[in-house]
């Protein structure tokens, strides 16, 4: 399908994305300012703002050593999922 008519769309979406790259940056550069002066605390207190960098623990399945081991059960739990994917080249 060709519609050149969508082309000012495309530019807008193109710039927006290189925008919101700019600014996940400097987010994760404030971020990061801010977790290099708590250090190992878990929490600071900035006037009326209460921010906390605590250590999760979390337990996952691990799947490439599930079907290194396991193989004909890995086969049976899995699942198949059908989605599009959006990308502009």
């Amino acid at each position: 399908m060709s519609n050149p008519n969508m082309e000012a769309k495309v530019k807008e979406l193109m710039e927006l994305k290189r925008m919101k790259e700019e600014i996940e940056a400097e987010i994760a550069a404030a971020e990061d300012e801010i977790k290099s002066v708590m250090g190992e605390e878990e929490t600071l207190l900035a006037g009326a703002f209460k921010v906390d960098w605590k250590t999760v623990i979390t337990s996952r399945i691990d799947t490439a050593a599930l079907k290194k081991a396991l193989p004909e059960i890995a086969e049976r739990f899995m699942k198949q999922t059908t989605t599009r994917r959006f990308c502009v080249r």
